[in-house]
């Protein structure tokens, strides 16, 4: 079987493309065995597949969406910036190597044809694939060496895309420049527009609209208004767009320069006013802080200490405020961290954690840990102890093994004697509707409130419906008939 095929261009970041496939996803699911595809993706935000393969968690978000469980395939290249122009290649869900930005594009065919096999096998397996670009596709600088945009329109020749953010400013230039700008083989693929993000009065764009289309001979398939419904973020761009609901209960996430799996807490913004602090501004007395996940344990927690966060986490933690640390903001949390040279960019050291938890962490082989999991919880105090024994799921993904301490989730873990500081290397840990309610119920508690929680949608559906009841979908239905 060849899938047909749809893909999404952008005009550049951050203008809705992740979105708009997720939505897609979900949509032509309802008519086609659907999934997705992106050839390359730079993120800190990653998820574990069922075989323990890493992935974008964009990809298996879409994957959800179209009601299929996620793949190497879906995903092959995802890179993961580790600073100083180094990141860290996954390549079909496993670590390769860590590479300057130069030195990957050197193997760059190599690398295509990775892609090509991956696609070829899902082409053979679905029926319809929603490929997603990256960035602008019109970086002119990458066009020898872009595998993601103008390689995947090459190899496979699909009906395109184009989204334009009309909220940033520049809508109509974006997007005709963009067009200008594709080679004249990738050119006549894009076969219509979207808008996206747009507020105020459609009376007033209208215009515009209709020169856009004389300009550039394609149809403006839709516009999409502004909405806040919320799906797991793909990168850490998405911190800035952020805000808070006026939730009685406030959490610090600590902005780590590596941050990493933010995604995880997510899950919390239904409940709880989460502010993501930078390691020199003030903590502001919150009710819990969170160490998040980080992709450089080793220079973040010295950019902590250069800023003089590790003594006002020290200091919250003193007055009683929960502390609470997933992977490495676990191994922070420790007594001392060593690095045999393979996670910081300082070479071999080490280096004293916050001494919040009796546990200590060594780096000492490049070997990731990838793998979904199952635990039960076994640490006592007020949060974990009023549901010990209950069972959490989650993945992990991360370097390093950490041992000491009162376990906190079977073998995972640890937790502090007054149960208010816990570590983990379980990401998704608050999708587990038992630990939110049982964390937040305790903040809400000790501020003298009812918490009246419980399960939330993963807007999913809402997203789609909302999507296609502003998209001309029968268009997209005939430019996937007619290939």
């Amino acid at each position: 079987m060849t899938a047909r095929n749809l893909m999404v261009f952008g005009t550049g970041s951050h203008v809705g493309k992740s979105i708009l496939v997720t939505a897609l996803c979900r949509i032509l699911s309802k008519k086609y065995n659907v999934a997705p595809f992106k050839a390359q993706n730079m993120s800190l935000n990653s998820w574990v597949t069922n075989d323990g393969s890493e992935i974008g968690i964009a990809q298996a978000i879409q994957a959800k969406a179209a009601g299929i469980e996620p793949s190497a395939d879906m995903n092959p290249v995802l890179l993961k910036p580790k600073g100083s122009h180094i990141s860290q290649v996954i390549i079909l869900g496993k670590p390769y190597a860590d590479k300057e930005a130069g030195e990957y594009y050197d193997s760059i065919e190599g690398i295509m044809s990775i892609v090509g096999e991956a696609y070829r096998r899902l082409a053979r397996a679905y029926e319809v694939i929603i490929i997603e670009g990256a960035g602008g596709a019109a970086e002119i600088n990458l066009y020898n060496r872009d595998i993601v945009n103008i390689g995947m329109a090459r190899l496979v020749k699909p009906p395109v895309i184009l989204v334009g953010d009309i909220e940033r400013g520049g809508v109509f230039a974006s997007i005709y420049g963009t067009l200008q700008l594709l080679p004249p083989d990738v050119r006549p693929l894009v076969r219509g527009i979207i808008i996206n993000k747009f507020r105020g009065d459609m009376k007033l764009l209208e215009p515009g609209l209709k020169q856009l289309e004389e300009l550039t001979g394609l149809p403006v398939l839709g516009v999409i208004p502004y909405t806040d419904m919320r799906v797991p973020s793909e990168d850490s761009v998405s911190i800035k767009d952020k805000t808070q609901n006026g939730h009685p209960v406030r959490i610090a996430v600590i902005r780590l320069p590596h941050i990493s799996n933010f995604t995880d807490f997510e899950p919390l913004e239904h409940y709880a006013d989460v502010r993501y602090v930078e390691p020199d501004d003030e903590l502001d007395e919150p009710d819990a802080i969170i160490l998040p996940g980080t992709k450089n344990t080793i220079d973040d927690l010295k950019e902590l200490r250069s800023k003089g966060m590790d003594k006002k986490i020290i200091t919250e933690a003193g007055k009683g405020t929960p502390v609470f640390g997933i992977c490495g903001g676990y191994q922070m949390l420790g007594e001392e961290i060593t690095d045999s040279g393979i996670e910081g960019t300082g070479g071999a050291c080490l280096i004293k954690g916050l001494g919040l938890l009796d546990v200590t962490t060594r780096f000492g082989r490049y070997e990731k840990q990838t793998k979904q999991v199952e635990k039960f919880v076994t640490g006592d105090g007020e949060i974990l102890g009023a549901i010990k024994g209950e069972k959490v799921t989650g993945y992990e993904i991360h370097m390093g093994n950490t041992e000491g301490g009162e376990a906190a989730f079977g073998d995972d873990g640890s937790v502090s004697e007054n149960g208010l500081v816990i570590g983990t290397y379980l990401h998704g840990l608050f999708e587990n509707e038992n630990i939110r309610n049982s964390f937040m119920g305790y903040l809400y508690k000790r501020r003298g409130l009812t918490y009246n929680g419980g399960n939330h949608s993963d807007g999913i559906e809402e997203l789609a419906g909302f999507v296609e009841a502003n998209l001309d979908m029968d268009s997209i239905h005939r430019m996937l008939e007619g290939q």
